[in-house]
């Protein structure tokens, strides 16, 4: 694979031998996906329930976010993250501005072209990876929820908008489930996190359940931490709950993407509950037989369904 960007110094993209740096739509939209679809992720990004030709536009979406994600976090942009942030920016600008020559770009180019795609909802991703950059602590759980209002969110419209939805009741429903996603990735990624000085954990519950910044760097496990844990899992059911009519409100092929990935984010905290909360010594990922049950979960799936969440006491 070559390296080749001589538009963005510092910034480069693999490149196909076949390749010279003159991306073609295809050839772009080819580019997305493959990252889509080899990046690690617990929940299927475009998958066979979404329309075929609105597949390369969510692949081309996520490639956006993954790819700006990752200048916040990997370790190959320390010292560069901010900068390379701007100017992931600057191209998105350039991209709306008929003028992209990232294949990301040429291809999210078209995608906001074709289906006039709000700028703002892409720029709040940006913003999101920036605050990251500046803010590793949270002194509340509404800062978090701030936060996952341009982490999370936007991706959530950007999937309505581009099946044709434009009612802001809808919104409000993904925005609870892309928030309750958000956070079930924090509490499964909480051991994760501290490796890279990132706590999102609020402060506020770590003070009171008296559960300090030393317990989680020896990854210790008790009642205080599950009492901590089990708070925050209550406040991720109940945005789950509360986004869950949108799974039974949208056509069919969105119905089923969208019923899949609320049976995953809650799966994901029935095995933070299973673990007994230790997300220390394994890490509460989706496992085969976890996506089995999703997908049986999602076949059977009950609009009248009540709330029951699996027993968040125990371990206690």
């Amino acid at each position: 694979m070559a390296l080749v960007d001589s538009s963005y110094s510092g910034m480069v993209i693999p490149t196909p031998p076949d390749l010279t740096g003159v991306w073609t739509l295809p050839a772009a939209r080819r580019f997305c996906t493959q990252m889509a679809q080899t990046h690690y992720e617990n929940f299927p990004v475009g998958s066979w329930w979404i329309p075929s030709h609105l597949r390369p536009h969510v692949h081309t979406i996520y490639a956006f976010a993954r790819a700006a994600d990752d200048f916040a976090d990997e370790a190959e942009h320390l010292g560069a993250r901010l900068e390379r942030l701007g100017l992931w920016r600057q191209m998105l600008q350039e991209a709306y501005e008929g003028k992209a020559e990232h294949p990301i770009f040429v291809a999210l180019a078209d995608t906001a072209l074709a289906h006039q795609i709000p700028i703002e909802w892409l720029d709040h991703l940006i913003r999101a990876f920036e605050q990251d950059v500046r803010q590793s602590r949270h002194p509340d759980f509404q800062s978090i929820v701030r936060y996952a209002r341009y982490s999370a969110n936007p991706v959530g419209r950007l999937v309505l908008w581009l099946h044709g939805y434009r009612d802001e009741k809808l919104f409000e429903g993904s925005d609870a489930i892309c928030s309750a996603l958000q956070f079930a990735n924090f509490w499964q990624d909480v051991a994760v996190d501290w490796k890279k000085d990132r706590v999102y954990l609020p402060q506020e519950d770590m003070k009171r359940f008296e559960y300090t910044e030393r317990d989680l760097e020896l990854g210790i496990v008790d009642g205080r931490f599950r009492k901590l844990m089990k708070c925050q899992i209550d406040r991720t059911w109940e945005l789950f709950y509360q986004g869950r009519k949108l799974c039974d409100s949208v056509g069919r092929e969105l119905r089923m993407e969208l019923r899949m990935v609320w049976c995953g984010g809650t799966r994901i905290l029935e095995r933070i509950v299973e673990n007994e909360y230790d997300v220390f010594r394994q890490r509460p990922a989706l496992r085969f037989r976890d996506k089995g049950l999703m997908v049986l979960r999602t076949l059977r799936w009950s609009k009248g369904r009540e709330r029951v969440a699996p027993d968040q006491g125990r371990g206690m």
